[in-house]
This record gives structure tokens, sequence and C-alpha cells, in this order.
């Protein structure tokens, strides 16, 4: 196993969710975990049955009518225009933010940010904004972890030698999805470490409620074909920068 602290890829370990892993669960015999990172993991596969909290599920309408998309002249899809206005790195987050079920987890979501649209696993259309990339990282990872990951790495996984070798590993993986309780740890917080309009750094932390830990992972994600799409390592890595501390000191928390 390797350690938390260390680089992304080495060892293989990375096929697990972190939470999953030694040096994130301080304990050899806790497989349960956490976020999306929980039910996400490129290479996991025990993620589990969704659950909701009472937050809206459906997918919000989009902002604009696809006429606009295609005067608006660029690449992005039809019905997903967002105000991409705010490109400043966020200091909270944003007031329409919501729980929407994925596996066994509650993803966090916005009305603004995106997702805007749901089909099946595959939780598209977010806003070209630092804020997008968040909700991107959160979503795109945590739906690895599910039945259809396969039309999730087509569709939200930049093509390329990463890609070819998570789908490589992936498919020796027996069994793609698992069923059973919501897992109670959670999506707790985010911080954006790099940004700009063609590429993100997003860390993601999670609370691991068994150990009384936080755990975080950074995801690399690229802007490609009108949305974000996650940037694995040329190995199939997805998740870099693992640590584990006690508390939210550095990261924006959701607060619900």
């Amino acid at each position: 196993m390797v350690n938390p602290g260390r680089s992304r890829g080495g060892s293989g370990e990375w096929e697990q969710p972190f939470w999953q892993q030694r040096g994130w669960i301080l304990s050899a015999g806790f497989l349960l975990v956490l976020l999306v990172l929980a039910a996400a993991t490129l290479m996991t596969s025990d993620d589990e049955a969704p659950k909701t909290s009472g937050s809206p599920t459906s997918a919000p309408s989009a902002t604009a009518s696809d006429a606009d998309d295609a005067a608006a002249g660029d690449d992005r899809p039809a019905g997903c225009r967002t105000d991409d206005s705010e490109q400043e790195k966020p200091t909270a987050a944003p007031k329409d933010m919501y729980w929407k079920a994925g596996g066994t987890h509650l993803v966090p979501v916005s009305k603004s940010a995106g997702p805007l649209k749901f089909d099946g696993p595959v939780w598209s259309c977010f806003a070209h904004t630092p804020m997008g990339a968040v909700f991107a990282a959160h979503a795109i990872t945590n739906n690895f972890g599910l039945e259809g990951w396969r039309e999730v790495v087509e569709r939200q996984v930049v093509p390329g030698a990463g890609r070819d070798a998570y789908v490589a590993r992936r498919s020796k993986k027996q069994g793609e999805s698992t069923s059973g309780q919501p897992s109670e740890e959670t999506f707790s917080g985010f911080s954006v470490l790099a940004y700009n309009e063609k590429e993100a750094t997003v860390m993601i932390l999670g609370r691991i409620p068994s150990v009384d830990k936080y755990g975080s992972l950074s995801v690399t994600l690229r802007w490609q074909d009108g949305d974000w799409k996650v940037l694995p390592d040329a190995d199939g890595t997805v998740y870099g920068g693992g640590s584990y501390t006690d508390g939210t000191s550095g990261f924006i928390t959701w607060g619900t």
C-alpha cells in the first residue's frame, strides 16, 4: 500500500478510492468510504445504491435555448449555456448548491455552475468557471464507480494514453458496482489549487467518520469540447496530493 502523502501512481493502489487505502483509513479493516471520490474513484468497483436527503434530484433546466447556443458560436453542447463571467477562484460555495444522489454518496451540484444535464451516469454541462470545475471534479470522479463507468470515461475523460490505461486496468476489475446502504463518508469541502480557461486543479475534501479524519485528493481537469473533462496522468492515475487532516482549514466547506 502507498502512503497517502505520496504522489499518484507507482503501486497501482490508485485503483481504489483513497479512503479505502491504508494510509487513509488508518486501519486495514476499514473498507467503507468516502466521497467521490468515494463512490467513484477511477478504478473502484465498490460503489453502491443511491439515497437522497430531501434535496431535489431532478435535472435543472438549461439556462438558455438551443438557438442561443448556436448563436453563441462556441463549442458548447446544445442547452449548456451558463454564466461564465466569474473567473476568480471562489471564496464560498454557491447559494444554489444542493445534493444529488450518486451511488452511495450525495454529490454537490448547482443550478448555475452545473451539472445541468443528467444522462444516466453522465452528469454534464458545467460552467466554464473555477466553480464549474469544482462541481465537475466531484460529479465525474464520483460516477467513475457506477455501473455505467465506461460511458462516463468515454465522454468525460480526455482522450489519450491516460484514458486508455485507465480503461485497460478498470476492465480487469470484477463487477462494476455493488448495492447497499448509503455511506457515512461525505463530501465536505474543496479548494481550487490552479485555474485558467483551459485547465483547472481542484482539491476535494471528504469526511471519514469512522476514523474521525478528513481526507483530500486533487483532480486535474481540462476544458475540451465545450465542457470540463478529467485529465489523468499517462498511466491512468487520476488523483494526486493525498493527505489527511483533523479539520477543514484551507478548504471551502459545503456547509450543508
